[in-house]
């Protein structure tokens, strides 16, 4: 490789720093993957013992009869103490038939099923869980308080797990694993399976590793009454990311949160690209929001709590600027191309390469972690990244592949200017795979637009559906577009 004369130096290494920023989150999921084996020693288990204190469960409930009932009648035949279970239902000025389900099971269990109703409701899901915790905490009854979706399915031992770590006083919370549980999957409820399994099962445990937990799923996160009472004894408004502004408290003020992998909770997941699309743009502006209200925290490690410590920061922005590193790694190799073609393509190569033996890694690991999911979503396993992703990492790998399929498939060579329009095409695929995946978004709305919406996705990768999300919440947070909470349509589908 010869240096073109006058090619300045200090160009090239900020451009090849550019490129390196794209790597940045490969190198983030590779930290935790590799955490993982250490979860085996380094948890929270030996600290852990049978523990059942009494628990006040809390449901936030709007217009959601069509589940509500089957959840309250899960909790009552969990393995648990009936006596040391209670359910509190938050009826959110519900106009279905909700109240008169938790009613009947009220009546028939007097004294363990509670119906709380709000007459003015739309407020957001804080404030409706607020209402509950109020009434719960003006009791000494509860020593904990389980918050969940009206929506889920706790598994027989599920909160027996989980409350065994409420032992230890050190301990604030716990979260479960929150897992895909529709009875009729699509491939958008496989890939959000997959998404699970890497963002819970694996993430998860690796944040146990680390000593600080980024989230409590929303759908299962039991506090003790201590943790809840140092927060100001309710759950923090003004944010569309309440769960994690509560989790981050907690750790804040001290506690430690745990996240618990045997304790499986069933939930229902959106089946629709749109409907996925309002739900996760919630989720990302609540990330964005948080990241601005706790901008004296990051990188800045503390005694107290591990949330400012480098390790967690890194993971944190990695996720949040995903996007903005894709589009960086783009620039800086398109004009490497135009200066000099030589770098570009040894850097993409080998940029690849590292993509590739990540991706392995992490496939072979996630499709264990969960034997069910892994069985019914090997294929969106397979793809999480995208047919085209795919390729480039083969291509990386086998540098002789485009043109082998150019000339198999389409039966032509490719020249010096077909394989100059195909290096643009490789080194542009991060934000063309997130203008695909933002295009399956109104695909979908055409006639057959499922079957298309479905096939981008397996093209573009979920992955770039998800950062094509996080970009969305960019722009709404910048345009401070309107924040109101939407709710997501459920209506039964889990395999209890």
């Amino acid at each position: 490789m010869t240096w073109p004369e006058g090619l300045d130096v200090t160009v090239v290494v900020l451009l090849l720093v550019c490129v390196f920023l794209g790597t940045v989150p490969v190198l983030s999921t590779a930290y935790q993957f590799l955490l993982l084996p250490v979860h085996a020693w380094r948890n929270h288990y030996r600290h852990a013992r049978p523990h059942t204190p009494r628990v006040a469960v809390v449901i936030p409930a709007w217009n959601e009869g069509l589940v509500i009932g089957a959840s309250i009648d899960r909790l009552l035949t969990l393995d648990y103490p009936a006596e040391r279970l209670r359910i509190f239902v938050v009826d959110d000025a519900s106009d279905d038939d909700t109240p008169d389900v938790v009613r009947d099971r009220a009546a028939r269990h007097p004294g363990r099923v509670v119906h709380l109703r709000r007459e003015v409701g739309g407020e957001g899901k804080a404030h409706t869980l607020n209402h509950g915790i109020e009434r719960i905490l003006a009791d000494d009854w509860a020593e904990a308080v389980l918050i969940m979706d009206a929506d889920v399915i706790f598994t027989h031992a599920s909160l027996r797990k989980m409350a065994r770590h409420l032992a230890d006083e050190q301990v604030g919370a716990v979260t479960a694993y929150i897992a895909e549980g529709s009875r009729d999957r699509n491939y958008l409820t496989r890939f959000i399976a997959i998404e699970y399994v890497i963002a819970q099962l694996a993430a998860r445990r690796a944040q146990n590793v680390q000593g600080a937990i980024a989230c409590l799923a929303g759908g299962a996160q039991l506090h003790s009454r201590a943790n809840l009472e140092a927060i100001g004894g309710k759950i923090p408004t003004g944010t569309l990311a309440e769960d994690t502004m509560t989790t981050f408290e907690g750790q804040l003020h001290g506690r430690r949160m745990v996240f618990e992998p045997h304790a499986v909770v069933l939930a229902e997941e959106p089946r629709r690209v749109d409907a996925l699309w309002k739900q996760r743009l919630r989720w990302a502006r609540g990330n964005v929001q948080l990241t601005a209200i706790y901008k004296r925290l990051w990188f800045r490690p503390s005694r107290e709590h591990r949330l400012g410590s480098i390790s967690f920061g890194l993971v944190w922005f990695s996720i949040l600027l995903l996007p903005a590193f894709m589009l960086l790694a783009a620039a800086g190799l398109i004009v490497l191309l135009l200066l000099h073609s030589d770098i570009a393509e040894t850097t993409f190569r080998y940029m690849w390469i590292f993509a590739a033996c990540v991706y392995l890694f992490l496939l072979v690991y996630t499709l264990q972690l969960d034997g069910r999911t892994g069985r019914h979503s090997w294929r969106e396993a397979l793809l999480f990244p995208g047919l085209g992703a795919v390729f480039l990492m083969l291509a990386a790998l086998f540098p002789r592949l485009p043109e082998l399929v150019a000339e198999s498939v389409f039966g032509t060579h490719l020249g010096p200017r077909g394989e100059f329009t195909m290096l643009v095409v490789f080194y542009l695929w991060g934000p063309l795979s997130m203008l695909g995946a933002w295009a399956a978004r109104y695909a979908e709305r055409l006639p057959g637009g499922r079957f298309l919406a479905g096939f981008m996705l397996y093209v573009f990768g979920y992955g770039s559906l998800l950062c094509a999300i996080t970009v969305d919440s960019y722009l709404k947070e910048w345009r401070r577009a309107d924040a109101s909470w939407i709710k997501t349509e459920k209506v039964g589908r889990v395999a209890s």
